[in-house]
C-alpha cells in the first residue's frame, strides 16, 4: 500500500498575521542595526541549493528565469545574484517581507524583482509567467501548518507551482516537516522525482534520519 500523507497540526506559523508581525520586527531591526534577519532553516541549507544549481551550468544559464516562493527577506536571491544569476523574482504574501527584501536589495545595489503575490490565487500566479527554476525553502511547510483546511491549501500550492514551472524546468523544494516519501506522494500527480540533494543525517535508536529534506522535481506533461 502507498503511504498516506497525514496532515500536520495547525500552527500560527501557517498564518499571514504571524509573518506580517515577524517581518515588521525584522524591518525595524534592519533599519536600526542593519540586521537582515534570520535565514529560514539555516544558511547551510541555502548554500547547498546554490552549490547544487551551480553544478548545472550546462542546464541552468545565468539569465534563466528563477523564482523564490515565499522569499521572506530575499537573502536566497541575494546570494544567487552574487553568484551571477540575473533573472530573479521573489514573491511573498506578506507585504512586510517584500518591503524588507526590497530595502536589502536596494542597499546592496542589486537588481531583483520582488512582488507581493498570494500563491493561493490562480490569477496572481498565472500573471507571473513561467520559470526555469522554481525554488521553495519553507513556504510549503508554512502552508501545511495553516490552521484551516491545510490539505486544500497544499493542493492550491501544487497547482500554482505546476503553472509557474516551465516544461523543461526544475522545482527545488526544501522541507523540515515532510519526509522524502511524503513529498513524493504529495506531488506525484503533477511532478516526477528527479533527485534528492544530500543533507546532513543523524542516527538515533538505530535509525538514520535528516533534519531537512531537499528534493528536486520535474514537471509531468499535461
Amino acid at each position: 500500500m502507498s503511504e498516506k500523507v497525514e496532515e500536520l497540526e495547525g500552527s500560527e506559523l501557517g498564518t499571514k498575521d504571524y509573518w506580517e508581525s515577524s517581518y515588521t520586527r525584522e524591518i525595524n531591526n534592519y533599519r536600526d542595526h542593519g540586521d537582515v534577519g534570520e535565514v529560514w532553516f539555516d544558511e547551510d541549507s541555502q548554500n547547498r541549493i546554490i552549490t547544487w544549481l551551480a553544478r548545472l551550468e550546462d542546464e541552468i544559464k545565468a539569465d534563466d528565469a528563477i523564482i523564490d516562493l515565499g522569499c521572506g527577506n530575499g537573502m536566497m536571491l541575494v546570494e544567487l545574484a552574487r553568484e551571477g544569476y540575473s533573472n530573479l523574482t521573489g514573491i511573498d504574501y506578506s507585504p512586510k517581507a517584500i518591503e524588507l527584501a526590497k530595502a536589502i536589495c536596494r542597499d546592496q545595489d542589486l537588481s531583483i524583482d520582488y512582488r507581493v503575490v498570494d500563491l493561493m490565487s490562480e490569477s496572481e500566479t498565472s500573471a507571473l509567467g513561467q520559470f526555469k527554476v522554481v525554488h521553495d525553502k519553507g513556504t510549503y511547510d508554512a502552508i501545511s501548518l495553516h490552521p484551516e483546511d491545510s490539505k486544500t491549501m497544499r493542493n492550491h500550492y501544487i497547482g500554482s507551482v505546476h503553472r509557474l514551472l516551465q516544461d523543461n524546468g526544475i522545482f527545488v523544494l526544501t522541507s523540515c516537516n515532510w519526509t522524502e516519501s511524503e513529498l513524493v506522494k504529495s506531488f506525484e500527480e503533477r511532478f516526477n522525482l528527479r533527485t534528492v540533494i544530500p543533507t546532513p543525517t543523524f542516527k538515533f535508536g538505530g535509525k538514520v534520519g535528516s533534519v531537512v529534506t531537499s528534493i528536486v522535481f520535474t514537471k509531468k506533461s499535461a
